[in-house]
This record gives structure tokens, sequence and C-alpha cells, in this order.
């Protein structure tokens, strides 16, 4: 029997069970994928503080996120595609995370849509949008995910203009998947993977099927995003959007401290550091080199959650002394979903918790919501600059 102990080995299950075009989707970058390397040698660098003989008998890693308790501070990201990678594993993905107690996102960009998620789970979930040119599709987006019970909106603000992922054209990647001479073998060997997601509510994206009229293929989805996502869009957009939205509001997508500055003063109640999995511009920063930066600029005026690379309890905590008040998985989540459906999500949230806790007790403390940058080693030399205040 496997054993399945890691994030890594959930990958490698994930690996063989999906089709190539859609695994590489998840697991790669744009271009060269330089800051997809950097996201994760830029954590594993970040060394803690080994502390002996502290009583470790009672530890917690509950905390909270914008309000909502959370027994540990992670959320599931909003990720596109889900659908493709378990059948109906929007579905699968928010049931797993709400019964763990941690926070589900659905993508815009997602193959259950709102409502599908919204008469299949018990509990409020989050939703994500983008910012397109068309402000009537958006306010209708809104306007579900209200009616849904959503309790968290998420503005994703790095995908104005998209970035080349290379791998994608060069797989043949469509939605809805379409059996081609490049891509038969590879779907024929994964008979258990058609099926379900065969069987599921939908193949396409849910939330766009009205949008997208009878045509498919990636080509016709890069051709609408690029018709869709704004370019020219400015800070007044959140005006607006507030117009919509009188619940709690996130923005996705800051990686540097003059937009952290900026975004603290629009009344979010989070940002989260991102590059976008390194998806987006490549050549930038990881994710937790320009956390302490962004923590420094927010000075408190809103919660900073983490997003970049997360793929163990170590990196949780990594962030968290950082100043992050949470961290958000994409990756790692398509990964265990992927290779086990609903079951492997909640596999994946246990290890991540254990891990956690364990690494919480070895530097030293007992609840994860006292953590500061005095559990790292050197935290000042880090990245070159102070730790957050």
């Amino acid at each position: 029997m496997r054993v399945i102990n890691s994030i890594a080995d959930l990958r490698a299950l994930a690996r063989a069970r999906v089709p190539r075009a859609i695994f590489e989707y998840a697991d790669r970058g744009s271009y060269d994928e330089l800051t997809i390397a950097r996201n994760h040698s830029d954590l594993q660098a970040i060394e803690f503080r080994q502390r002996v003989l502290r009583d470790l008998s009672r530890l917690s890693v509950a905390s909270s996120m914008i309000g909502q308790a959370v027994t540990m501070p992670l959320a599931i990201a909003p990720t596109g595609l889900t659908g493709l990678f378990y059948g109906d594993g929007e579905i699968h993905g928010a049931r797993a995370a709400q019964a763990f107690g941690i926070p589900f996102c659905l993508s815009t960009m997602s193959i259950c849509s709102i409502e599908d998620v919204h008469q299949a789970v018990p509990q409020p979930f989050w939703f994500q949008v983008y910012l397109m040119r068309d402000r009537g599709f958006n306010q209708e987006l809104i306007e579900r995910a209200r009616a849904a019970n959503c309790s968290a909106l998420v503005l994703t603000v790095d995908l104005q203009v998209q970035g080349l992922r290379r791998r994608d054209p060069k797989n043949g990647l469509s939605i809805p998947p379409r059996l081609t001479l490049r891509n038969a073998l590879d779907i024929a060997s994964k008979p258990a993977w058609a099926l379900r997601v065969l069987l599921g509510k939908r193949r396409t994206f849910g939330n766009l099927s009205a949008r997208l009229g009878q045509s498919d293929g990636l080509s016709t989805l890069s051709q609408w995003i690029a018709s869709q996502f704004d370019p020219a869009v400015t800070w007044e957009y959140i005006d607006w959007i507030r117009t919509l939205w009188p619940g709690k509001l996130v923005i996705k997508g800051i990686l540097d401290p003059e937009d952290a500055k900026i975004a603290a003063t629009q009344g979010v109640d989070a940002l989260v550091v991102s590059n976008h999995g390194g998806r987006q511009l490549d050549g930038a920063p990881s994710s937790i080199s320009m956390l302490p930066e962004v923590v420094d600029a927010v000075a408190g005026r809103c919660e900073v959650w983490f997003d970049g690379g997360v793929q163990s309890g170590q990196d949780m905590l990594r962030a968290l002394a950082l100043g992050a008040r949470g961290c958000l998985i994409g990756k790692s989540f398509l990964y265990a979903l992927a290779a086990m459906g609903g079951s492997g999500v909640t596999l994946a949230l246990n290890l991540l918790r254990r891990e956690l806790e364990v690494t919480l007790a070895l530097t030293g403390c007992t609840d994860v919501r006292q953590v500061d940058a005095s559990i790292l080693r050197h935290p000042a030399s880090v990245f070159g600059q102070p730790p957050p205040r």
C-alpha cells in the first residue's frame, strides 16, 4: 500500500492520474518559469530557530481570517479548471474545506458554477472575480455571488494582461477536453479520470457558459480573456465594486509595497501578497520575499495573507512569522484533488496542520496567533530588509 505523507506525494500521484495538459496547467508557470522557481527556493531558504525545554503540552493552530474562525490560518485559493482535475472538483473541494473548518474560494473560471456549489454545500463560501471591460458582466457575477450568500468577494488584480504559459498550447489544452491525435493515448491511459469528468455536472466554464456561447477551446478562451479582462482599469474600480458588494472584500495580487499602501486605503478587509503562482510576470520576485515589505506598508490597516508556493506546514509558519495573518493554497489543493478527490483534499489539510503543529512546537511556540519573526534565524537578513513591525 502506497504511503502518502506529503504534498509532494500527492503531486506525484496527481501527475499519474490526470492528463499532462491538465496537470501542467496547475504545475507550471509562465515564460521561463523563473518566478515559480523563486517561490519555492526563497521559502526553503528561511531557517527556523530550534528551541527546547518549553512547555508544549497545549498547542493551538486555530485562528481567524477576516472575522471567520478557522481551524488553522489557511484558505483554499481560487483555481481555474478545478472540475477538470476531478469531476465536480469545486464541490468536492468546498465540502472538504468546510468540514475541516477553513474557507474555500470559488474562481470565476470554475467548471462548476456559483449556483452548483451553493446548492451542494451547507455553508457560505468565498467568490473571486476579475476586472472586466464589461461591467454588466461583473455586476451579474457579483449579484449571483450575493444570491448564493457568499461571505467574501476576492478581487484578483494581477491578470489585466495575460502572461504566456508556454506549456498549455504545447500540450494542446482545450476546454472542455477534446480527444486529438496528440492526447489520445494520454487520455486513454486515464479512464477513471475521464469517467469522473464525463459524469460531472459540467465540462466547461459554468460561470461563463452564457458568454462563451457554443464555441470552445483554448484559443476561444484566450480571445475571450483578451476581450473581457480590462487593461485600462484603475484603483477607482474598487469604489464601483463597493457599490455592489457591501460584504467582506479581499484584493489578491499585491506584490509591491506602493500598491499595498494604496490598497490599504481602499477599505478592503484583506490583501493577498501573490504573484499568481508564478503564472503571470515572470522575473518578478517571490511572494515570500515581498511579504515583509507589504506588511510594513499596510501597517495594520487590513489583514495581509500570503499566497505563493505553500506546500507544507513549515511554509505556512514561515509566512506567518514574516507577518501574514493567513495563507492560501492553489497548486497544493489541485494536486490533492487530482490525486484522490475530496478525500485527498482532507488528507492534504491534515498533513499541513500536523506539520504546522510540529514546526510550531519545535520553535518553542504553542499558539500560532503569537508567532512573529523571533522564531526565525536572522530574519532581518533573509531578504536584505528589516522584519515586519
